[in-house]
């Protein structure tokens, strides 16, 4: 096989768990065949990148040659990947007016639910609204949108197309893998090179509200968002229980230490209504949001009850903001009318 000839075998290859080719990606180098033995030079802007694209290669063609060499060239245009700080951070979503970051100390506690619902309720007012699935490991959004079937497509100007949803635009690493239960696999600097390229590389339009589910915890993630987006307004979601206030504690702090406005804590699976008796039970305690808020000075956003209605409708894709009943909806939409209201957002 002459050089070309195998140059253009490679660009065919599928980049892994990525509907892409080599060529597309400009992966490859300069390609040379001679004496059996194949050159390779891959321009790759990772170490992961790099053994996963050289595998792919071994896997593919190594019985062809009496010799592979696969070289690294790190000549691609990298993004800029000069971080911002807390204090004054870049800006990578120049498109979107306000930024509001929803996050948990602890994984559990319905994070995702609630980012979803908030999205769903501020478009229902009008806005242009996205949200990014931040949770790299943990990707719920999909499936509380009901796109979890989609994949990615990129349009004419080589960007991402995001899927569209109960009028939000929705953009996840689910979106990206083969199958739902695929593991990533990664270490914290490649699940942030993914972040920065769904904030540069799609197609989100002009938003008047990008809404971030952030993994839960106080980690690297939380950090490098704070460094590279201009949060308007952070909302905490935690169950009564005083574990997960112990642990949005943490958040809080975090928050405070780094100089993002807080618009305060929601208290999720706060009480439970028996359907039968409707007696109410506090399952999880009682008023821990509301200590928590107290406590750091914060508001109180709102509670939102353990809901068979809600669970059941998250499960099916079916926000509950958009296809539940009124009383269901008034809490979501109560919450964000309090958001905007202890917010100074750009509308």
């Amino acid at each position: 096989m002459h050089s070309n000839e195998f140059k253009l075998y490679l660009g065919e290859l599928k980049y892994p768990n990525i509907d892409r080719s080599l060529a597309d990606l400009k992966l490859l180098g300069e390609i040379k065949v001679e004496n059996s033995i194949a050159n390779i030079e891959l321009l790759t802007t990772s170490d992961e990148s790099y053994l996963a694209v050289k595998k792919l290669i071994e896997e593919s063609c190594g019985t062809q040659f009496g010799a592979l060499n696969i070289t690294k060239k790190n000549t691609q245009v990298k993004k800029d990947m000069n971080y911002g700080h807390s204090a004054n951070p870049n800006n990578r979503a120049k498109y979107a007016k306000n930024v509001i970051a929803v996050t948990s100390g602890k994984g559990g506690v319905g994070k995702s639910t609630v980012s979803v619902n908030i999205a769903i309720a501020l478009a229902q007012k009008g806005y242009r609204v996205g949200i990014l699935d931040a949770d790299v490991y943990g990707p719920n959004i999909p499936r509380l949108t009901n796109t979890e079937s989609e994949r990615i497509q990129w349009n004419d100007e080589d960007k991402i197309v995001p899927a569209e949803n109960f009028g939000i635009k929705i953009m996840s690493v689910a979106l990206t893998t083969p199958a739902a239960d695929t593991p990533l696999v990664w270490r914290s600097s490649v699940a942030i090179n993914a972040l920065i390229q769904f904030l540069e590389d799609v197609a989100w339009g002009e938003l008047d509200f990008m809404v971030i589910d952030m993994p839960p915890g106080t980690g690297d993630v939380q950090l490098t968002i704070a460094q590279e987006l201009p949060i308007a307004a952070a909302v905490l979601v935690t169950t009564p229980q005083t574990v997960a206030t112990d642990d949005v504690s943490r958040a809080v702090m975090m928050f405070k230490d780094i100089h993002v406005k807080m618009a305060g804590i929601v208290e999720n699976m706060s009480f439970f209504i028996a359907p039968d008796t409707k007696n109410r039970y506090d399952i999880f305690g009682t008023g821990g949001g509301e200590k928590i808020a107290q406590k750091y000075d914060i508001p109180f956003l709102g509670a939102i009850p353990l809901d068979m209605q809600i669970r059941e409708a998250s499960d099916k894709g079916e926000p509950p903001v958009a296809r539940g009943d009124e009383s269901v909806k008034k809490y979501y939409r109560d919450i964000v009318e309090n958001i905007i209201k202890n917010s100074d957002f750009t509308l």
